[in-house]
């Protein structure tokens, strides 16, 4: 028997991504888990549950090893890298795999005013550059994933530092933000 260690050195970074929301570590992101994860980072009642309805509803179905995904919408985390939409940023290849090029491209290409962060302009900015024709949902989830990262994690000046957008790539953003809350919690 592997060690959760072990486990989680054997994770792409996507999947490293994604484990945060997998509550019970089986493997499995059910809707509950997602609301629970969102909950956990900080989003509030009505955010959590719209998140877990959408991306149980569109991940389920690309990650799910060819069973049928209804009625529980259960992601997969072994096979999260077939849920990449378009109209993303490129930093996770088609393997779920950290492109640290197109993850230092984001910032020389759009942080103008401050190259270690982005503004909420240049975040538009951003996705508008990467927008890719005809493609809807992959613009909207790209939109809802960047603008839920800002809004929980801007810094006092308004900016979304490079430290931060490289920490949720790898996951470890999610695990602070839950310990911040409930620090937060606590003292409360």
């Amino acid at each position: 028997m592997r060690s959760e260690g072990e486990e989680e050195a054997n994770l792409t970074p996507l999947q490293k991504h994604v484990a945060f929301f997998d509550r019970n570590n089986d493997g499995v992101i059910y809707p509950s888990e997602t609301y629970q994860g969102c909950r956990a980072i900080g989003c509030g009642v009505v955010l959590s549950a719209v998140s877990a309805v959408f991306i149980n509803g569109f991940l389920s179905v690309k990650t799910n090893p060819g069973k049928s995904p209804f009625p529980h919408f259960p992601i997969y985390v072994k096979n999260i890298q077939k849920g990449k939409h378009g109209s993303d940023s490129g930093v996770y290849d088609s393997e779920g795999r950290f492109v640290a090029s197109k993850f230092e491209e984001i910032f020389q290409k759009h942080a103008k005013t401050n190259p270690e962060a982005l503004s909420s302009k240049e975040l538009k900015e951003m996705l508008k550059a990467n927008r890719e024709p005809n493609d809807r949902k992959g613009r909207f989830a790209a939109w809802t994933e960047w603008r839920m990262l800002y809004n929980l994690c801007k810094d006092k000046e308004g900016f979304l530092r490079k430290d931060t957008v490289r920490a949720v790539y790898d996951g470890s953003l999610f695990l602070k933000l839950e310990k911040e809350r409930q620090s937060s919690v606590k003292k409360a």
